[in-house]
């Protein structure tokens, strides 16, 4: 595929307008969710083929929530297009201003391989409800899943509007040698510098969605089953290769021992006695990761899991205890089914350990006591996050989506998915009469009172 070709015709379908009424915005919309609905159980399929992902959760998870997030975008882009009148200052009056939401143009967007259809269909989705065209470059280690959106979103689109490009390192390094309004990127933080790197001397605006070691805070007075059901569900959800998934838990230590019986008994409630028996479990993305992930496991103290299926790529829920802030499990994004436990005596300690780190994607605190929650939320640096519970903060079209310094930069989601991907464009509309001598050499003492008197 010819990529400079494929810009300049995208440059011009955009500049042809097609792209900017309200009409065309709603119907590319309505189309995309009907491809979708129609491609659900192919999807689901492909999610199955690379990730071992069951329907349950590849419906529940990717393909019902992209599926939501279209129809908030096609029911809110009308208001959110319509010019936005706002108050002339003193220097401008007489004048009507506005503010109007152009689109930036076209868009790259980047998608990674933990989630596939949903981190791929939503930002597309926002991009073409701001009126963008877009190049959709998915990840190459979710093939089966890049196949059925390249053939899902050629059939409902002309490339001039949106175009999949399959492919590895190399499509994505000639992709990013092309000029662009704006590139979207989800993914690790080391491809996201290079991302950065690249757009750099075009001054090309970024969306950088990483991750990051996310914390989970699980104090003295916290209900410990709820805790442990829901942190287990956070955790292990896509055999734990989810960005925004408690990476490590800070457990209270009076509380520490308890804690972990109730999360050992919430794995097995959830996955039963062998999860590497369970349909529904899924596996690791590749055997790089997957050779990562058991050396993580070497003189470690588990508490539970830790079971290896090599010919499968499976790895079982596994719990660590006794794990020390040097230890190498700390030391990275585990982005695998391995949930470290630390113990902490005093709140500050907690903060102080969260604040000494990189600013994680997400932060989750259990506790029962709403002071102490709000003293974490306000003295931690984070993307977003939950109280009582883990992972659901990214399912609201209504809430921003992103990171922080290290876990990333920009957000997405509804309103601020069609903000992300258009410009806010202010215009002066001014009267011809008054024309005041004020503004004008030469300048004078009485001009220079009437400027004070006025501009206060």
């Amino acid at each position: 595929m010819d990529f400079a070709q494929l810009t300049a015709r995208q440059q011009e379908y955009f500049l042809s307008g097609k792209t900017l009424p309200l009409s065309h915005r709603h119907a590319v919309l309505d189309a995309l969710e009907q491809a979708v609905r129609a491609d659900a159980d192919r999807l689901c399929g492909a999610l199955r083929q690379d990730l071992g992902k069951s329907p349950t959760e590849s419906y529940m998870c990717e393909v019902g929530l992209a599926l939501e997030e279209i129809r908030y975008l096609r029911r809110h882009v009308r208001r959110w297009m319509a010019p936005r009148r706002v108050k002339a200052s003193a220097a401008q009056w007489p004048a009507a201003c506005r503010v109007t939401a152009r689109p930036k143009g076209r868009v790259l967007i980047m998608s990674p391989w933990n989630y596939p259809v949903l981190l791929t269909l939503e930002p597309l989705a926002g991009a073409l409800a701001a009126g963008c065209c877009t190049v959709v470059k998915p990840s190459a280690y979710a093939p089966a899943t890049s196949r059925v959106l390249a053939q899902l979103l050629g059939r409902v689109f002309p490339s001039e509007l949106v175009q999949v490009v399959e492919g590895g390192r190399a499509e994505n390094a000639a992709l990013l040698d092309e000029p662009y309004d704006h590139i979207f990127f989800t993914g690790s933080a080391q491809v996201g510098k290079l991302v950065l790197e690249k757009a750099a001397p075009r001054l090309c605006p970024v969306t950088l969605e990483l991750g990051g070691k996310s914390p989970c805070i699980v104090d003295q007075t916290a209900d410990l089953s709820l805790a442990a059901r829901r942190i287990a569900f956070g955790k292990y959800l896509n055999c734990g290769q989810t960005c925004v998934a408690p990476d490590y838990v800070l457990c209270h230590s009076a509380v520490k021992e308890k804690f972990l019986c109730e999360l050992k008994a919430a794995i097995i409630a959830q996955y039963g006695n062998a999860p590497l028996e369970n349909p529904d479990y899924g596996r690791i993305v590749n055997r790089r990761h997957f050779d990562r992930l058991a050396a993580l496991l070497t003189n470690q103290h588990i508490v539970c899991g830790g079971g290896l299926r090599p010919d499968t790529l499976q790895i079982e829920p596994t719990v660590l205890s006794g794990v020390g802030n040097d230890d190498p499990v700390m030391g990275q994004e585990i982005f695998g089914p391995i949930l470290p436990v630390l113990t902490y005596d005093t709140i500050e300690q907690a903060i102080a350990l969260v604040g000494n780190r990189p600013r994680p994607l997400a932060l989750y605190i259990f506790t029962r006591s709403r002071p102490l929650a709000q003293r974490v939320l306000q003295s931690c640096q984070f993307g977003g996050g939950c109280v009582n519970d883990t992972i659901l903060h990214l399912t609201s079209s209504r809430l921003p989506f992103g990171g922080t310094g290290a876990s990333g930069m920009g957000c997405y989601h509804g309103r601020y998915s069609f903000d992300t991907f258009s410009h806010q464009t202010a215009v002066v509309d001014k009267a011809p009469w008054p024309d005041l001598a004020v503004r004008y050499q030469p300048y004078t003492t009485a001009k220079q009172k009437l400027l004070h008197r006025v501009m206060r």
